[in-house]
Order: C-alpha cells, then sequence, then structure tokens
C-alpha cells in the first residue's frame, strides 16, 4: 500500500493538507494556494486539489488557512463614538458583512483622544490584524491615523483629509436634494431651511444639495439662505419663530437633523400652525425613537449607515485580498416619509 492509498484508508485520522497533496500529486504550498483561491495555480491543478479535497472529506482549519495565506482573520476596528448613535449602526453594517466572511472584529473605543487611537493602533497591529475601519465620532473630515502602515485602513462616516486613503460617507448632497424633491412634489415652493452647524461640511452639503435642486425649479431658499446654528431642539426652536417672523408666507422647513426639527414642529404648534396642513415639515437621520415619536411622527432621511459600515467592511476586505483602493465612497441615503409632509391643499 503507498503512502497516499494509507492516507486515504486510515478513517479514524482526519484528512490534512499534506494528504490532500498527497493525494493531488503537487507539493503542501500548492495545494494550500488551491483550497485558498490564490494566483499563479492552474485550473487543472485547482481542480485536481479539490477533488481530492472532496475524497478525503477535508474540513480545513480556519485559524492554518489564514497562516497559510498569510492572514490571521481578524480585523480591528477604532471607535471615537461607541455609544453614539451614528456610530452604532455602522458597526453593525460592518459586522455583518466581516461575519459573512467568518472574520472576527476586534473593537476599540478612542474616546476621541489622538493619544489612546495611536495606543489602540499599535495594540492592533502586533495583534497581526489584516486590516483596520477608523470610525469617526462626527461627521467632519479627520486626519489620516497614519502611512505606510502595514495593513490596509479604511474611513466610515468621517473621511479622511488624505484623498490617498480609502473613505465611506453618507451622500449628503444627494441627502439634500432628495428632500427638496420631495417638498417639492408636495406642492410647496416657500421653502425655509433651519440647518445645523456652519463648521460640518456635511450641514453645507445638505443645504447646496436642497438649494440646488430649488434653483432648478425656478425657486430659492426663503431669504436666500439657510440658518445655521447647534445640532439641537433649542435651535430648532429659536430658529423657527425667526423663520415664522420673517417669512409667515412659508409653507415647508427644511432640518439639517430630526433635533432641529422637533424644535420646530414645537413652535409650528404653540403658534397655531397646522403639520403638514398648512406647514410641512421634513428632518435628517431617521432617529427613530425621535421620529416616530413626534407629533406628527416626522419625514426624514436616512442616511443609511449601516449600508455605510458594510461598504466600509467589502471594501477594507478588497484591500486585504490585494485590490486596494482610494478616495471618497459615497452611500446613497433614504427618504422615509411619515406624516409631517403631505401635498398641498
Amino acid at each position: 500500500m503507498t503512502d497516499e492509498e494509507a492516507a486515504v484508508a486510515t478513517p479514524h485520522r482526519p484528512a490534512t493538507l499534506k494528504d490532500i497533496a498527497a493525494l493531488a500529486g503537487v507539493s503542501i504550498a500548492t495545494a494550500s494556494k488551491a483550497l485558498n483561491g490564490r494566483e499563479h495555480v492552474r485550473e487543472e491543478t485547482r481542480q485536481r486539489v479539490q477533488r481530492a479535497a472532496e475524497q478525503l472529506h477535508f474540513s480545513p482549519n480556519t485559524l492554518a488557512q489564514g497562516l497559510f495565506a498569510g492572514r490571521t482573520g481578524t480585523v480591528g476596528l477604532i471607535t471615537s463614538d461607541l455609544d453614539g448613535r451614528f456610530s452604532i449602526p455602522i458597526l453593525m453594517g460592518a459586522e455583518d458583512a466581516f461575519g459573512a466572511g467568518s472574520m472576527s472584529v476586534f473593537l476599540c473605543d478612542a474616546r476621541g483622544d489622538a493619544i489612546r487611537e495611536q495606543h489602540h493602533l499599535r495594540a492592533l497591529l502586533s495583534r497581526r490584524v489584516d486590516g483596520i475601519i477608523v470610525l469617526g465620532d462626527s461627521a467632519n473630515p479627520r486626519d489620516s491615523i497614519g502611512h505606510d502602515l502595514p495593513v490596509p485602513v479604511v474611513y466610515a462616516y468621517a473621511p479622511s483629509t488624505d484623498p490617498g486613503d480609502v473613505s465611506v460617507v453618507s451622500d449628503n448632497l444627494g441627502a439634500g436634494r432628495m428632500a427638496a424633491e420631495h417638498l417639492l412634489a408636495c406642492g410647496r415652493s416657500r421653502i425655509a431651511y433651519i440647518s445645523g452647524d456652519v463648521t460640518y461640511e456635511v450641514a453645507r452639503e445638505r443645504v447646496a444639495g436642497a438649494a440646488a435642486v430649488l434653483g432648478e425649479a425656478g425657486l430659492q431658499l426663503l431669504g436666500g439662505e439657510a440658518l445655521y446654528g447647534a445640532w439641537s431642539e433649542v435651535w430648532g426652536r429659536g430658529a423657527a419663530r425667526t423663520v415664522l417672523t420673517r417669512f409667515p408666507e412659508v409653507d415647508a422647513i427644511l432640518c439639517g437633523s430630526d433635533q432641529i426639527a422637533r424644535g420646530v414642529l414645537d413652535v409650528l404648534h404653540e403658534t397655531g400652525r397646522t403639520v403638514p396642513d398648512d406647514i410641512a415639515v421634513i428632518g435628517h437621520d431617521n432617529w427613530e425613537p425621535l421620529a416616530t415619536q413626534s407629533r406628527p411622527p416626522l419625514t426624514t432621511i436616512d442616511m443609511e449607515l449601516q449600508e455605510v459600515g458594510r461598504v466600509a467592511a467589502q471594501l477594507l476586505v478588497e484591500a486585504i485580498d490585494g485590490r486596494p483602493g482610494s478616495g471618497s465612497h459615497r452611500v446613497a441615503c433614504r427618504l422615509v416619509t411619515r406624516d409631517s409632509t403631505a401635498p398641498a391643499g
């Protein structure tokens, strides 16, 4: 009996990569490459190795596969906003994508501290992770975590300021367009915009998208520009009073966030305006505990943050597989229609 036949004929011992290589008549290195789908293996050889694996009922050890491929099957995820309502959906989307490929995630909370972030980076690299996702604590662009790193890095939600890095963000310009298009479809034409902090690029992009749509329709925002302030209900209430005083003809108010929109709704109720009959209101974020409990429930823009996480994970896997990308990737947002907007009577 040959060594190859003995390996096949020993039922009590699980088959090994060496057994596969012997049965297929190839080296262990070639068998590993064939089973892991790597390049530089002829198709005929790959099929012969796969047939040998099936014949021996080979069940590869995941860690061993990773070692043969030069990988650990782990990635790092550094966030500065572990408790945030924006970061959690992104984390869920990334983990869903990684889970489908049996990738384990080391989660690190930097708490907005650059020193702590670098500490986590060193710790993850010491664990030989295959790649890293960096999730910011706001949507504003951030500095690159480092260059010439031994593993690929993808930035999610907060893009890197380096155009050579890979970033994944929500399409805020498209979101502004989407919101304005919805209000125009509802028959509204006297539209005000109450935005958040002007120092946030996403705030300016949302306003620019809405203004562009109105311009294409021969209209403009009431007053010719948005009102900028805090991302808060308090700002929403104060700005709403300003809008009603300056533009009593207003028939719709676009808001930079759901919190701002909630403050706007409070003032409209206090002043006897009916929503949406008199004035339609639309928010941004689709923060469901707030949007669904508003009076009336709030039409808003969903940033599709889980999809942002999934795309970031997919791009990281592609980079790990030797197909690195660059630049900013935008994920389309989604309009969630509720009772605060309706066709004008």
